[in-house]
């Protein structure tokens, strides 16, 4: 089972697919990662080895925010907005 940034991904999906169920990444930056990778667009996620996993975990600790860290940075955001008594907000 493929874990990412701490989400399972399905298996059976195509890895651009699988990758999105991560917060933060849609279509177009899972293209981004697989082609950096260097990983076939036709793998499904439970065909991926172990040495793309890593370049996959990689590629997205170092270039991405994900999961909490975006979760937190959105909420501290809206935060501000509403501390400041914005119409967004």
């Amino acid at each position: 089972m493929a874990r990412i940034a701490g989400v399972d991904l399905p298996k059976k999906k195509r890895g651009e697919i699988g990758l999105t169920y991560i917060f933060g990444i849609g279509q177009a930056t899972a293209q981004y990662i697989r082609g950096k990778a260097g990983i076939d667009f036709s793998k499904k996620v439970d065909q991926w080895n172990d040495d793309e996993l890593n370049a996959i975990r990689t590629i997205i600790t170092n270039e991405f925010k994900v999961e909490g860290q975006l979760r937190s940075e959105v909420q501290m955001s809206i935060k501000r907005l509403l501390d400041i008594a914005c119409y967004r907000g």
